[in-house]
């Protein structure tokens, strides 16, 4: 009982501050709506219908943030970290030294977590599914789902490495985008937007929550590291790297279309 009560209380909570939030946004848009177009809003009834299952939904998902995605990646976080799982014949009392490599098991669920939460990102795939009908199928709803996971698995490991070795979060930006920019001169022009588009639909619903528990948890468990300096800078890799991993699809794509041109070519 004391449970749901907590549960409800919490739960009404939220809906007030997400009826604070989303009221500018209602206010905007009946203010152009009834003095800029001046026109009533068609359909009412569905949109404040639309309205308010928008602020229940935000709610409980605000709810499911503190309730599990949160503490799920701090306590993930933990354990990973735990003297005794990384050193399983520790001693109590025993004096040890960690260094990078012992926290490889880090860096994989890390690049998995990565992956598995882009995956299941509602915004990249309605990305995919517009980039696809555009493109006439050029650009496959799995091929751009699982270029940008990689891309997001792949920064999500090498961000939890600098946050157990402590280097500065500006060496890897820098170079990251030093690599896009490269990039950006060899892709096709075709994917170049939406490459630089896909490492914002990343970082959304599912993938920031849980990544920004992951970070925290991890600085506030390494020894030497402080949850403010070293905890942030896993959304910024999870935004980099998918539009290194898009541009490489699309030039990986566009490099075997013209070696079975070649191939067909020479057949003929």
């Amino acid at each position: 009982m004391a449970l749901l009560t907590e549960f409800l209380y919490q739960f009404f909570f939220n809906v007030l501050m997400t009826l604070k939030d989303v009221l500018p946004i209602i206010g905007i848009i009946l203010g152009f709506q009834f003095f800029v177009i001046r026109k009533p809003i068609p359909n009412f009834g569905r949109v404040l219908v639309g309205f308010i299952y928008v602020i229940l939904g935000l709610a409980l998902f605000l709810q499911g943030l503190e309730q599990a995605l949160f503490p799920l990646g701090r306590l993930m976080a933990e354990q990973l970290t735990n003297p005794s799982f990384i050193i399983p014949n520790l001693a109590e009392g025993e004096e040890y030294v960690v260094h990078w490599p012992d926290y490889f098991w880090v860096y994989i669920f890390a690049a998995a977590i990565g992956f598995s939460t882009t995956i299941a990102e509602p915004s990249l795939l309605a990305v995919a599914m517009k980039a696809s009908e555009v493109s006439g199928g050029t650009v496959t709803l799995w091929g751009l789902r699982i270029a940008v996971a990689i891309g997001v698995a792949i920064g999500i490991a090498l961000g939890t490495f600098r946050i157990v070795t402590g280097t500065p979060l500006h060496y890897y930006i820098i170079a990251g985008y030093i690599i896009v920019v490269i990039q950006t001169f060899y892709a096709p022009r075709s994917i170049i937007p939406l490459a630089y588009d896909s490492g914002g639909v990343t970082t959304s619903t599912v993938t920031v929550p849980l990544v920004a528990a992951l970070g925290l948890g991890l600085a506030e468990t390494v020894p030497g590291r402080s949850p403010l300096l070293d905890g942030f800078g896993l959304i910024a890799f999870a935004s980099l790297f998918p539009m290194m991993t898009v541009m490489g699809y699309a030039q990986v794509g566009l490099a075997i279309a013209k070696y079975r041109g070649k191939l067909s070519e020479s057949d003929d």
